[in-house]
């Protein structure tokens, strides 16, 4: 039973299929739960969501907590997104598959394998050698081969396949680093949290126009791990 055909089957087949997949079952209640409940529509990006297993980005001991509503540590002082989160940043990047999307803070590479399924190729930059290497390895063991992951100074981007259509911190700098604004294609999308420390954060929108004109928003109020830059 796949979770198209959920919403047709009796409680008791529900019970079965529970007991049978209780990983794919709770990734599906919890996309339904904690995504769709809270306001995320796009199809894409609920299907992206379904099919990727968030216990596999998570530490072996925190797998059973995987399918909560909450960030989790990953090690290294940093975490793995809550998924509503990762819904809604996904859904207002506006990806479509042709585009080449820019990841600074890899993290785990959870974030990573959502946008693999919404967009052509994913480039992905993690400042902590460690967790760049483990999710570079962890990506490419399960499946995900478009997908690339480089240890680096997220600051700087990844100037040697810019421009990108996209581009999304899953960290927050006190404010966007230029480096990310030049490597934003004309037509572009960059997505980011922004603000002090561990104070107030904002997630902004900022679009770059076909004449390269920027203009931002403040869409809603957030809390990141900072984003480092290197020594």
């Amino acid at each position: 039973m796949s979770h198209r055909d959920l919403g047709s089957r009796t409680a008791d087949a529900l019970v079965d299929f529970a007991r049978q997949e209780p990983e794919i079952a709770a990734r599906i209640y919890m996309v339904e739960s904690q995504i769709v409940a809270r306001g995320v529509r796009d199809r894409r990006v609920l299907e992206a969501l379904r099919r990727v297993q968030r216990e596999a980005f998570v530490p072996p001991e925190l797998a059973a907590s995987a399918n909560s509503d909450s960030p989790l540590p990953i090690g290294y002082g940093q975490t793995i997104s809550q998924p509503y989160i990762v819904g809604y940043m996904s859904e207002l990047l506006q990806l479509e598959p042709e585009h080449r999307a820019l990841e600074i803070g890899t993290g785990s590479g959870y974030q990573a394998a959502v946008l693999s399924l919404l967009c052509r190729e994913v480039y992905s930059v993690e400042i902590v050698e460690e967790l760049g290497t483990a999710a570079r390895e962890r990506l490419a063991e399960l499946g995900y081969e478009n997908v690339h992951v480089r240890v680096g100074d997220g600051y700087k981007g990844w100037p040697s396949h810019a421009p990108y259509d996209r581009i999304l911190l899953t960290a927050a700098p006190p404010e966007i680093p230029a480096a990310l604004l030049e490597q934003l294609a004309p037509g572009g999308r960059l997505i980011a949290p922004v603000g002090p420390n561990y104070g107030a954060q904002n997630l902004l929108v900022v679009d770059k126009d076909a004449e390269g004109q920027i203009t931002q928003h403040v869409d809603l109020p957030v809390r990141f791990v900072p984003m480092v830059r290197a020594r």
